[in-house]
């Protein structure tokens, strides 16, 4: 499959990979054609998705028999009235159905907006008239569809309202609650009723906005982040070359269908590289029945943020038959040192982490013929130009700190959004003179390798020294106590910012949480790292405030620091 979208498709060598990587781009590119469909031709038995849940259901679906019931959902859709350039709004956790509804929008040409479950009205609202939202498809839940009616009266462009229910299909949807002046459709009864598929005749170009992501913002409301039909290809490389992944591979990323790493890690790169899509769908984390899935399914590919990690390294890791995986990977946040160590020293597996924003696919990555570096990002994907800049402007030296850009000249790099839609003001913010600005700082070693430092919003200014929290709390992440932690700046009169650690204890420590284990904290920094860098508050806390995605949100614990004052 591959092979008809790259010139070369086998690399050696890092040197390899920057100098012949090079894609071929079709005209009017549409994955769910032009991959999906493919695959179904080429390789109608090969299982595309293996689904399971924490109430013990399963389903195995081939990529023929996606091919039948995308085709059947695309119709269904049709008949709702939704078309070409149509914003649909997908609120479906991980059931099953969110990866039909996906493939089946990409055939009809609609703009995809994948949301998470936990919007509430005022999020609805918002989204629904930013975004000009047509319909929303979303779980039969109470909670998710009493949010979606009580926003509908300040939703004038919203015309369509999906449900879909667990099971055969036996609810009582059609005869739900009116009140938002809008009759619910009903998904198990309907979807299957509809005609057959007619490919419509003309669906997109490659610049045609096919996907949406509404950041999590760290201030103010959510960016809208639109991407064209080149960004599935884009997550090639996150697939094939970044998650190793080939033919028969079993794969499981851990994300939630609202944010972008899950078609990071459970849709486009995986089945570029005929991957099967592995499944758990849950209500609620827990390190060990994960654990027992990749035992019991014998996956062999596993991604997860460093959150995931670090609980799963607290489990006894022999209780457990882990022989398939054969290879992981890390991104959403920062990577620290010890939990890398941990993992390898239980499990005999490096981990390879990647970096990378809503705003794009992977940008810097560990790959297969590297070895990593522990708490590194890695180098530049060779389809990006990435480099360090100064705050005036100017490219940093290795070893200085800087800001990550990509520079995108005259020609935008496969992967790249389009805008921040609707803002043009933001996105020349962003995007100015040829140069996208990440907004994130970190520094290059003398090997190429790039080690991150944070976001610039969230650099602590002490003393007139800079620190990065990921560097404290690297330092932290050594001491046996410590299972989480977070570092943010605190106002001071004096020296302006101090820094503020925020720590989730392991169970056997926390009867020692006191004053006494404050000092010994202290003390550790300051011997791991530069003195001066050491948390003057810590404050201990049952658990950190994060997205759906698994991130740490600083923001929040800053937040609640200026209440209090």
């Amino acid at each position: 499959m591959i092979e008809r979208f790259l010139r070369q498709t086998h690399f050696e060598s890092v040197e390899d990979y920057n100098q012949h990587l090079e894609f071929i781009i079709p005209e009017n590119f549409n994955f769910a054609y032009d991959v999906m469909d493919e695959w179904a031709k080429e390789w109608p038995d090969g299982l595309a998705l293996l689904w399971t849940n924490d109430q013990g259901e399963e389903i195995r679906t081939t990529f023929a028999e996606l091919k039948e019931q995308t085709d059947q959902a695309a119709s269904y859709l049709q008949t709702l009235g939704i078309g070409k350039n149509d914003p649909v709004m997908l609120i479906l956790k991980r059931r099953y159905e969110w990866w039909v509804v996906m493939l089946a929008l990409h055939k009809i040409g609609a703009i995809v907006i994948p949301a998470t479950h936990m919007l509430t009205k005022h999020d609805i609202v918002y989204r629904n008239t930013r975004a000009s939202v047509k319909a929303i498809i979303c779980v039969d839940d109470p909670y998710v569809m009493g949010q979606v009616e009580a926003a509908m009266p300040e939703s004038p462009t919203t015309k369509v309202l999906v449900a879909v229910a667990a099971g055969d299909g036996s609810s009582d949807l059609p005869q739900a609650s009116e009140s938002c002046g809008i009759q619910w459709h009903d998904w198990q009864r309907e979807w299957r009723k509809a005609p057959a598929f007619v490919r419509p005749a003309f669906v997109n170009t490659n610049d045609d906005t096919m996907l949406m992501y509404f950041t999590s913002g760290t201030s103010g409301e959510p960016k809208m982040v639109a991407h064209d039909y080149l960004y599935a290809m884009g997550h090639l490389t996150t697939g094939v070359f970044w998650h190793n992944l080939h033919r028969g591979s079993l794969h499981l990323t851990v994300a939630d269908t609202g944010w972008g790493k899950a078609v990071w890690g459970k849709f486009y790169g995986q089945w570029f590289a005929g991957a099967t899509v592995f499944v758990f769908d849950h209500e609620k984390f827990n390190a060990d029945t994960l654990l027992r899935q990749i035992e019991k399914y014998h996956v062999t590919s596993f991604c997860a943020p460093p959150t995931i990690y670090r609980f799963m390294i607290r489990e006894d890791l022999s209780r457990y038959d882990l022989s398939s995986l054969e290879y992981c990977t890390t991104a959403g946040e920062a990577l620290n040192p010890a939990v890398f160590d941990k993992f390898y020293e239980k499990t005999g597996i490096r981990m390879m982490e990647g970096f990378g924003q809503t705003e794009t696919t992977m940008t810097l990555g560990t790959f297969p013929w590297m070895t990593p570096k522990p708490g590194s990002m890695g180098i530049p994907n060779a389809q990006y130009d990435i480099d360090l800049l100064r705050a005036d402007g100017t490219p940093c030296e290795d070893g200085e700190k800087g800001e990550i850009v990509v520079k995108a000249g005259r020609k935008k790099p496969i992967g790249l959004f389009k805008e921040y839609y609707r803002d043009e003001e933001l996105t020349r913010e962003a995007w100015h003179d040829g140069i996208y600005h990440t907004g994130d700082m970190a520094w290059r070693d003398e090997d190429g390798y790039y080690w991150f430092e944070g976001r610039i919003d969230d650099v602590i200014k002490s003393s007139g020294y800079r620190i990065g929290p990921f560097e404290v709390e690297s330092a932290l992440m050594t001491h046996p106590a410590v299972v989480e932690c977070a570092i943010t700046g605190v106002p001071d009169d004096i020296r302006g910012m101090v820094v503020k650690a925020t720590v989730v204890l392991g169970k056997e420590w926390k009867a020692k949480a006191g004053e006494e284990l404050v000092k010994e904290l202290q003390q550790h920094v300051k011997r791991v790292t530069a003195p001066y860098k050491y948390p003057r508050i810590v404050e201990f806390v049952d658990e950190l405030p994060k997205t759906i995605s698994g991130k740490i949100r600083r923001v929040e614990i800053r937040k609640k620091d200026e209440r209090k004052d």
